[in-house]
């Protein structure tokens, strides 16, 4: 495939008469034409640092994508500006596939008072980048090729199988599975995998087994019924890996994350009940097909149906990715758990859930709490959460709570009395905090 990229390169490079270079939408060099001139302004340091790091700074891509090229159907000329390290003007050729942009070739453009490439020359050339786009849409399809290599990976019990499933996944993805990557969790996931995600690497359906937790064991989905988290018992969830520019550039993949939330929402539907895990034909053709249907449910939708994302931090290579993986079900639990968080949530957010989610997924049921965390007791579980959320401060609780301070005296004895804990005590506080917090993820 490297080779086929670097032959449509030349062969743009021999259109035009000047040194072409391929990125792909995220700027990430897959291909460059051979550069010997003399001309010290054709290495300026955005080409530069371009072909040696293989990739563009999130600043360049900025700049770049500020001239309108993602929208572009026809070459675009951009002027040079000493000042962002661009010392000649670039002739941008967008690359398409169905109207969805899959990358851009890069050629310097003549000196100003110079005749620039014929029209006919750029219209040829725009017909050989038509053909590269044609190569990238098949290999961002064979992403989603990749699921049952990408389902071992997140499956796989700890040791040598899951060792074996990581090797694997990182031969199918080449080179790519040595790059930063972010992985993602969306929940619930109704159907089939999408057939492509901008950005991804992987894409596949995981199953969830037994309880809450996709993939994994039983989670906390049993219930007590005093969390307003849903009972996700039977889930499935859809897992992403997404390639990632820098660790500090998420917009991208927070975007791709977001559009995939109506989706989820469209074939869920408005009672929130979600397909099979395996997915038939009608349930799969809601999740990837992209309808007019789909784009009228917009993200706000989505999160009241239930839908909910988790992003885990980045990971370079693939050895740390079933950590990743647990890190992005945890993120998107406390999503749901929390609506503060938004329907995408990233595990460096979550604050006392990254700790909450990792312990053992059972229904909460210590004996101190189980009685105030009965249907029955809901209004004095909320008021003992905002209670301790608040720092034990009386007067910002009964503000939140929006009750007299002497209200929440009588409701935090009543507590006292149900728990048998004294919320004068430390430890005593942080038990029944965490019990609360716990209870959201049932």
């Amino acid at each position: 495939m490297k080779g086929d990229y670097q032959d449509l390169v030349d062969e743009i490079s021999a259109l035009l008469g000047a040194p072409a270079t391929l990125e792909n939408r995220d700027f990430r060099l897959i291909a460059f034409g051979a550069h010997d001139s003399d001309d010290d302004l054709a290495m300026d340091p955005v080409r530069t640092r371009s072909i040696l790091t293989r990739q563009s700074t999130a600043d360049v891509r900025s700049w770049f994508e500020a001239f309108g090229i993602a929208r572009a159907t026809g070459p675009v000329r951009i002027p040079a500006a000493p000042d962002a390290g661009v010392f000649r003007g670039r002739i941008c050729l967008p690359v398409r596939y169905r109207g969805i942009v899959q990358g851009y070739v890069w050629l310097l453009d003549q000196e100003p008072g110079k005749p620039g490439p014929e029209p006919a020359a750029l219209d040829a050339a725009m017909e050989v980048a038509q053909r590269i786009g044609v190569l990238l849409a098949e290999e961002a399809k064979a992403g989603a090729d990749l699921s049952r290599e990408f389902l071992a990976v997140l499956t796989a019990g700890r040791g040598w199988q899951q060792d074996m499933a990581v090797a694997a996944l990182r031969a199918a993805l080449g080179p790519g599975g040595d790059g930063l990557h972010a992985a993602v969790c969306v929940t619930p996931w109704p159907g089939e995998a999408p057939a492509s995600v901008p950005g991804a690497a992987a894409v596949c359906v995981v199953p969830r087994r037994g309880g809450g937790e996709p993939g994994g064991a039983a989670g906390p989905g049993a219930g007590t019924g005093a969390g307003p988290g849903r009972e996700a018992a039977g889930d499935p969830a859809l897992a992403v890996l997404l390639r990632l520019r820098s660790t500090d550039a998420l917009a991208p993949a927070l975007a791709a994350v977001t559009r995939l939330l109506p989706r989820a929402a469209q074939a869920t539907g408005p009672g929130g009940a979600t397909g099979q895990a395996t997915g038939g034909k009608a349930s799969g053709s809601k999740a990837s097909g992209g309808s007019a249907g789909a784009a009228a449910v917009t993200t706000a939708t989505a999160t009241a149906r239930g839908v909910t994302a988790g992003v885990a931090d980045p990971v370079r290579g693939l050895a740390d990715l079933p950590a990743a993986w647990e890190q992005a079900v945890a993120a998107a639990r406390a999503a749901a758990a929390q609506p503060r968080f938004g329907p995408v949530a990233q595990w460096s957010a979550i604050g006392p859930y990254r700790m909450l989610a990792t312990l053992a997924a059972d229904p909460v049921d210590d004996p101190a709490a189980r009685t105030l965390l009965a249907p029955t007791n809901r209004e004095l579980a909320r008021t003992a959460e905002v209670f301790l959320d608040c720092a034990g401060q009386a007067g910002r609780a009964a503000a939140a709570l929006g009750i007299h301070r002497q209200t929440l005296y009588y409701r935090l004895a009543r507590v006292e009395q149900l728990t048998g804990l004294d919320l004068d005590e430390g430890e005593d506080r942080l038990l029944l905090h965490m019990a609360l917090k716990a209870a959201r993820l049932a």
